[in-house]
């Protein structure tokens, strides 16, 4: 049997983020008897992450100079590198403001304080180092941090978050207006759509076990898009969900797409526009995706 120093290693690092990707993490428990866990500063006493490090999970995204610093650090000192959550992969809610679909909601009337040795914008983190593997959603559940660090290669992961819903797409009921995001009464084993729900699971990639849709919230694509929408125009995944509604719904375009740019749903959508590398940047491959 072996014996915790006999196991693999692997240290998490927090950056600009708000621990989320953390606390997931701790409510599985499996990890512990596979995994030596050596530095993760929310739980384990410790000033810096060792050498000899086999997987290194890092959460939040690049706000600081002393991220960079962090990170960088990190790198060098881990075999493997994880982007774990929705900010190491786009920066996170602290650079929305750059995102085409929040801009007009979010900054009309921003109050800004100034913050000492802040960066212009905060970074997913393959801007600044080599990412082996990304771990999408905000934040990933348990099972997801598990199979990062088991066996990721080997992961059968559902396309879209369809697959895993259940609920019965029905040509007969479409309705012809949104419901909204709270509001009315959900019917069971009925997809959302037809129900009036703004919900993108069609295009947002599956793994999750739709925890949201199954109990009746809608989902608004926390875990980035799916292997069709990698590395495609933020248009293009707009002009997508447009066809589903319309396919599915009697619902007014304008008022489409007045709820896909709403404060609520853009927030996360947006962060769909960080797929769009930039071509001097490596690309986001499906191979690389959980």
């Amino acid at each position: 049997m072996e014996t915790p120093k006999d196991l693999p290693k692997f240290a998490v690092l927090q950056l600009s983020g708000c621990s989320g990707c953390e606390v997931s993490l701790l409510n599985s428990d499996e990890w512990i008897s596979n995994f030596q866990l050596v530095y993760m500063p929310l739980v384990v006493t410790t000033h810096k992450i060792p050498e000899d490090v086999e997987v290194l999970l890092v959460t939040g995204g690049v706000r600081t100079d002393e991220d960079i610093h962090n990170l960088r650090k990190g790198r060098a000192r881990a075999r493997k590198l994880i982007a774990v959550g929705t900010c190491a992969l786009s920066g996170g809610v602290a650079q929305f403001k750059d995102k085409h679909i929040a801009r007009e909601s979010f900054i009309k009337a921003s109050h800004r304080l100034r913050m000492p040795d802040m960066l212009p914008n905060a970074y997913p983190l393959d801007r600044f180092v080599d990412v082996d593997l990304y771990l999408p959603g905000c934040p990933p559940t348990p099972e997801l941090f598990l199979t990062a660090l088991k066996d990721p290669e080997n992961a059968k992961i559902a396309s879209i978050v369809c697959q895993e819903c259940g609920r019965q797409k029905l040509n007969d009921m479409r309705p012809k207006h949104i419901t909204g995001m709270r509001s009315g009464v959900v019917l069971p084993d009925i997809c959302l759509i037809n129900q009036g729900y703004v919900c993108v699971g069609t295009s947002t990639r599956g793994g999750c076990g739709a925890l949201c849709t199954r109990p009746g919230h809608a989902c608004v694509g926390c875990r980035g898009p799916a292997n069709p929408h990698l590395n495609k125009d933020p248009e293009f995944v707009l002009d997508n969900l447009r066809r589903v509604f319309t396919r599915m719904t009697d619902i007014p375009i304008e008022e489409i797409n007045a709820t896909l740019a709403s404060p609520w749903l853009s927030l996360f959508l947006g962060q769909f526009t960080d797929y769009t590398q930039d071509q001097s940047l490596p690309q986001r491959t499906k191979e690389k995706m959980l």
